[in-house]
């Protein structure tokens, strides 16, 4: 490392040393050593014991996550040019794997991206963002000018950017919960913050503000496509639906019925209306019901009124403390659906922890598999889009499991 440096340091553990020079751009408290002085979410380099340069990254003082690493080259300025930069690489890399399917997809996927804590997704014209470092936080106008810079130079028309940082875990980085549209220079605030996007040839309705997450989930978008494919002439269960993306691919994909349940009314209404916008609703059903509740009454009524069931729940489990109830949760709804399915009907399953690995996640389907008495015939195993990036050296990055199966 260079002996002229701006940034103060932090001196990391031997063991937190091995961590960052296996490839992870993360340093936790409790491998720091020593720290000069500095402002919360400033720059700081990250030093061996030895004296040896591991990186440089953003500073916060109040998560278990000190340091966030953005670069291991210590001739880099991090200057408005430096990220630019790198929203550039992000925006062509989007471009490269995407090809033109860009109206909807995630711009930013935060360390993936080298933007550690930020998320951006693009709903046709608008940006949603959410913000969970205090780096991002304090280098966002930077960022946020820029990106949309760089979106308009490339043709994109973008309307406005809202904020969605209304989540609990920016306390953990000292950040207060809020929510609203960002000021762009030369664009008014929009009046509304709905729009319209178009996935796989589907138009949903896309509410920025209130929408789960930042509004719309898009890292299954091509896990949908692989289930329209199987389903023509198949009456099609759609286990928490959402607003209906799962469903709506069966039906345009030629389902002979598709039913879409989600303990969410509100949610139900917009897959009813998404429905009704595609001309699709003719041949779909919507049910409010939480799915726990639904598949063993389904199971008591006997007989086998679906030959394609999609399981698409929410995480069970945020954290490593309760894999354990929600491995219990996977499997029971997993083992309920297929003891549902006739054989040689068709199963699609997924989950979107991180902390349920896709050893545990497999390891709980055989089981699964075994107590509802049938064996399964793998189709497909697939993951998140390739707007999200996994990096091999940040297994957070890694989070999206999905099977599709044919029960034999």
């Amino acid at each position: 490392m260079k002996a002229d440096r701006a940034f103060p340091k932090i001196t990391v553990s031997e063991k937190g040393a091995r961590w960052v020079g296996e490839g992870h751009p993360w340093i936790y408290a409790s491998d720091v050593r020593t720290a000069e002085p500095c402002e919360n979410g400033a720059l700081v380099d990250a030093v061996s014991e030895k004296g040896r340069y591991l990186g440089t990254g953003f500073l916060s003082e109040s998560s278990k996550i000190r340091v966030r690493l953005v670069s291991r080259n210590a001739n880099d300025r991090f200057d408005e040019a430096f990220w630019r930069r790198r929203l550039r690489w992000a925006w062509d890399y989007r471009r490269t794997v995407m090809g033109e399917d860009l109206d909807c997809c995630r711009l930013i996927f935060g360390e993936a991206d080298g933007f550690p804590g930020l998320t951006v997704d693009k709903f046709h014209d608008l940006l949603v963002t959410q913000t969970l470092s205090v780096g991002i936080e304090r280098i966002k106008d930077v960022l946020f000018h820029a990106m949309v810079e760089i979106l308009c130079e490339d043709g994109q028309e973008i309307r406005g950017l809202y904020e969605r940082n209304d989540v609990a875990i920016r306390a953990l980085e000292g950040l207060e919960q809020s929510k609203g549209w960002f000021a762009l220079p030369g664009l008014p605030v929009p009046e509304s913050p709905l729009t319209e996007i178009c996935e796989n040839g589907i138009y949903y309705a896309v509410d920025v503000e209130n929408g789960q997450k930042t509004g719309f989930f898009l890292d299954q978008k091509y896990n949908r496509l692989a289930v329209a494919r199987l389903a023509k002439g198949r009456r099609v269960l759609d286990c928490f639906t959402h607003t209906g993306s799962f469903a709506l691919n069966a039906a345009r994909g030629g389902a002979e019925h598709v039913t879409a349940v989600d303990v969410s009314a509100s949610a139900i209404e917009m897959a009813r209306q998404n429905a009704e916008r595609n001309g699709l609703a003719e041949r779909m059903d919507f049910r409010v019901a939480d799915v726990f509740d639904l598949l063993p009454e389904l199971e008591k009524q006997g007989g086998a009124p679906y030959d394609f069931i999609i399981l698409d729940p929410p995480a069970f489990t945020k954290s490593r403390r309760t894999v354990g109830s929600a491995e219990r949760g996977y499997k029971e709804i997993n083992c309920r659906a297929l003891k549902l399915l006739p054989r040689g009907g068709y199963f699609a399953t997924a989950s979107c922890s991180h902390f349920m690995a896709d050893e545990l996640f497999r390891k709980m389907l055989r089981e699964a598999a075994k107590d509802a008495g049938v064996e399964l015939r793998q189709i497909e195993a697939r993951q998140q889009a390739p707007d999200h990036p996994i990096l091999w050296n940040v297994p957070e990055t890694d989070y999206l499991k999905f099977y599709l199966f044919q029960v034999v």
